[in-house]
Order: structure tokens, then sequence, then C-alpha cells
């Protein structure tokens, strides 16, 4: 087996690519692998590499309730294999036809120097458990999944799951052996639905845990992401202690009272980011959105990002400076050559890999402009603007006049001197790298 910590699995915050946003259940293997394709060509050089596909990979029938309005099938028999663990459906994902599962889609994603993820419910399939179908056991003893499952608890918006009983013999046995599933396939990156705001109650909190063993058992390093939030900041060791990523907010869109409530959440947690352990503030909604939410039968489906091309700066900024994972959240093939400009600033992505913590100097309940700071090092440090008022605010920023003091604009890559006026619109950010 072999031995590395959990902060080894992402000593940077993770950055790549999740379906969900624009695919939500639809998603298939020619559409996984255009993005793959897309990101290889024009992102993987700026630090761009996780592919991640989300909920429902497993339901041969995923999507074909849409046009009543139905996001995820009741009482629907998506495809496992022989010990109750989910497998790729091979409608959607032909490559993994005759019991090969997602290897041949995440060998093709290594190949072009990316890594692969996936999505995953917390638990084990109701059905299986009613049926009494059979789980892998390190013994070799025959035990059914109904003997670990938990009938009290279960998701209360998707339908699939029963969790596990953590008191049970063979619990670890049933994550252990997805896991090595997982590991089997090349799966590098692992969401897990339906247990990051519940993590107070104690079979949520095992699952966790038994996650995480799962995980060092596999002898694969994967990295651990838990959604949805908003995470519990009384639990912040628990996360940082089993997890890699944990979503301090619930489903994040295209709205700027979302975006705006970001900054409190940040605030909350910006001293618990680093050493592998990262505050998850969801994708970046941008470009192309909610294909997948459309009517079948619909003219137009889904809808252009709703965010100005500020209010998307401004995400992007809060989100590098906070050092929180990036995750984009479209179909990349219609990216425009804007969003794509944005995405490739290597001084912007430069503050999300900053080794330093990052802190709010101000109110963002109350202060019109909110401003985040981290030291880069003795002679240099990121300082962010951001605008949250309905009005036009002007800011002058002064440094130590000298020769060497410089005040350099991230976003236009431009060196401005050691003093400067600006003035910001609604809902905008500056960003600066400033030495002296």
């Amino acid at each position: 087996m072999i031995s590395y910590s959990k902060n080894d699995c992402a000593p940077q915050p993770p950055m790549g690519w999740n379906s969900y946003d624009y695919y939500n259940t639809l998603v298939n293997e020619e559409q996984v692998r255009a993005n793959a394709d897309y990101m290889a060509k024009n992102l993987k050089e700026f630090g761009w590499e996780y592919i991640v596909i989300d909920i429902q990979w497993s339901d041969a029938n995923a999507g074909t309730k849409n046009k009543d309005g139905i996001q995820y099938i009741p009482f629907s028999r998506f495809c496992v294999d022989e010990f109750s663990r989910q497998i790729p459906a091979p409608n959607r994902f032909p490559s993994s036809a005759n019991g090969a599962g997602f290897k041949p889609l995440a060998d093709y994603i290594h190949s072009l120097g990316l890594k692969f993820g996936i999505h995953i419910m917390r638990g084990i399939p109701r059905f299986a458990a009613h049926e009494h179908m059979a789980i892998k056991t390190h013994d070799n003893s025959k035990v059914t999944a109904d003997q670990i499952a938990c009938a009290y608890s279960t998701c209360a918006w998707n339908p699939d799951m029963y969790g596990v009983d953590f008191k049970a013999k063979y619990a670890q046995d049933y994550y252990d052996s997805i896991f090595e599933l997982y590991a089997q396939w090349g799966v590098d990156f692992v969401k897990v639905d339906d247990i990051c705001r519940h993590v107070k109650e104690p079979i949520y909190e095992k699952e966790v845990e038994m996650m995480a063993a799962a995980i060092q058992k596999s002898g694969r390093p994967i990295v651990l992401s838990l959604s949805p939030g908003p995470a519990v900041i009384e639990k912040a060791h628990h996360y940082k202690t089993f997890a890699n990523m944990w979503r301090i907010t619930d489903d994040f869109w295209d709205d700027w009272k979302l975006l705006k409530a970001m900054f409190e959440r940040c605030e909350v947690w910006q001293t618990h980011s680093g050493e592998g352990n990262w505050p998850d503030c969801d994708m970046l909604p941008m470009g192309k959105l909610g294909y997948g939410w459309a009517p079948a039968d619909a003219e137009h489906k889904g809808w252009d990002c709703k965010f100005t091309f500020e209010e998307t700066k401004t995400m992007l900024t809060l989100w590098n400076i906070f050092r929180a994972p990036l995750m984009i959240g479209t179909d990349l093939p219609q990216l425009s050559p804007e969003n794509l400009k944005l995405l490739t600033n290597p001084e912007i992505i430069a503050m999300n890999k900053c080794p330093n913590q990052a802190y709010q100097t101000s109110n963002s309940s109350q202060d019109d402009i909110v401003m985040w700071v981290n030291e880069i090092d003795e002679n240099s440090y990121y300082q962010c603007y951001f605008n949250l008022s309905e009005e036009p605010q002007t800011i002058k920023l002064n440094i130590d006049i000298s020769d060497k003091n410089n005040i350099r604009d991230l976003w236009e890559q431009k060196d401005l001197g050691s003093a400067i006026q600006f003035t910001m619109e609604p809902h905008s950010s500056k960003a600066f790298k400033i030495s002296f």
C-alpha cells in the first residue's frame, strides 16, 4: 500500500471543471471528453486539471423526466455491480461496458495530463438494501446491504440512498469496497453529497471518517470533497482532519445576492484554509448554464450567466484571494474569449497558490468597501478591494514613495507606481500586488 498524508492530495486548492452547472444529471461520455479536450488545450498550462462528473452518472434514465420537472427519479433502478456499488450507465458512458467502469474514460483524461473525478451520494443504494443484495467484505462473509443500511438516514432531496450505519460490523467494508473500485478506475477526486451540512449528527460524521479511512486503505491519493453546505464552523477541526474540501455554502448560482453573501461566509472561514484543507465556495458559474434543467422539448435550453462582467471578475477575485478551490461550472467548449481570458490570468491565479493565509480587513455586512489582504513575503503582499454597494466608490491607494515601491494591477497586468486613485463601479473589484 502507498503511504501518503491526506494533505498530500491537495497541497493547493484544486482547480478544474464540474459538469453540474450546465449538464445537471444529463452529462455523457462524449460531452465529458469534449470538456477534457478543451481544458487540455486551453486551460491546463494555467493549473486547471480536474474533470469531475457530477450527480446521477449511474442512472441510465437520468434526465428522461426533465420535461415533467423532475430532477431525480423516485425509485429509479440505476446501475450497480454484484457488490451493490454504483457503476456508470453504459448507454451514457459506452466505454464503461463489460465491467470496465470509468477506467477507460479516466485513462483518456490522464493521457491528456489531467485528473479525473466523480460525484457520489453518501450511503448505499436503497434498492440494494430492499433486495438484500451482497456487499464485498474483507473476510468473504456473506453480508447484504440491508445489514449495514440505516433506513432512518435519508437525503431530503435525492431518493437514491440510505445512510450507512457506522455501528454495523461490516459498515467500513462497504466504504472500503467502493473506494477500492474507484482506485482501480483511476479516480483522483470524489465529491460526496448529502453530508457536509449535517456533520454534527453522528451518522454523518462517522461516514466522513469511514470514507477517509477507505481512501487511505485504497492506496491511491484521492481528494475528498464534502457537499453541500453551509458547513458547520463548530466542526472545522473535523473537516480539516478527514477531508480536503468542504462546502461553506449551499448551491451557488449566478445571483448577486448569493455572491455578496459569500463575503460573510469567507470571513467566517478565513482562518481554516491551507495545508491540504480548503473551504469550498462551490462552482464558478459563468458562460452557458442550465442546459440540463430545460424541458426536453424546450426551444431554448439553458441560459446565459446572469452575472455582469464585473460581477464575474469579483467572483474570481474573491475565490482566488480567499484560496478557494476553483471548479468551473459551464460547458467549456462554449466559453467566450472574454471568460477564457479571465480564467487564464496567471497573476490572478497566483493569489490562489499563495502559501499564506488571506484575511478580510473590513466588515462585509456593514461596509460598502471590503478589502482582503494576503502577505506574499516580507517585501510584497496582495490587496483586493470589493465594492459591495450600489453606488460608485472612489479610493486612494498610496504607499511610501520610493523607486522600488510599486502597485501592480493584476487584472490589467500593469505597474501603476506608488500612488493611485481609482473609482469602482457597483459590484466591481480591484486586485493589486504591492511591492516595496
